[in-house]
């Protein structure tokens, strides 16, 4: 059997075995000039872990990170339903959060996604969408440095940390925690 056959069987049934009924399945919300790196670590991150995954940005439209990667939609933020997802990851880049928390679809869904007690996970300025759903009142949160006030003043209890978990919510400061950020995340499924 010549190796590319194989190479296709092996990715066939990697995908089947990932994308049945039990599989889990994740959103990544985001918005023009996020922060590359918090987008793209996750996004193959949850891969890796054998996520069903959608990307979703308003209008479906493809977006651009501050530095050019690319985020391809395969969903309208208009068409998220807390039903399809386990988890919601919030990346930051200061501009995109701060487009995304305009969208009134997406603080619904966030909001949604926190009363059933699903995985909110932000990293950065993300927080900001969780700040503008109104849901980090009473909670442990970390965020940039620069949006601690912000938290502050929604009610977080803010706490500087490269990661803090807090019941379903998980959150982080910086890209370079990516590597806890996503370990945290992970653990609420594994």
């Amino acid at each position: 059997m010549k190796a590319a056959t194989v190479l296709r069987l092996r990715f066939k049934y990697i995908t089947e075995e990932t994308m049945s009924k039990e599989s889990k399945r994740a959103v990544i919300i985001t918005g023009s000039h996020f922060q590359d790196e918090e987008y793209i670590y996750p996004y193959y991150r949850l891969l890796e872990d054998g996520f069903e995954l959608d990307v979703a940005i308003k209008d479906k439209v493809v977006v651009y990170g501050k530095y050019g990667v690319p985020a391809k939609p395969t969903i309208d933020t208009k068409d998220l339903k807390e039903s399809n997802y386990d988890l919601v990851i919030l990346p930051g880049g200061h501009e995109a959060p701060d487009r995304v928390r305009q969208d009134s679809h997406v603080l619904n869904f966030v909001r949604e996604m926190a009363e059933k007690k699903k995985v909110v996970a932000a990293i950065c300025h993300g927080p900001w969408i969780m700040i503008s759903a109104k849901i980090v009142k009473g909670r442990k949160i970390t965020g940039y440095a620069a949006i601690k006030d912000d938290l502050i003043n929604a009610g977080a209890d803010y706490v500087e940390s490269g990661v803090v978990v807090d019941d379903q919510f998980v959150t982080s400061p910086h890209y370079k925690n990516n590597g806890d950020f996503m370990r945290e995340v992970l653990k609420k499924f594994n």
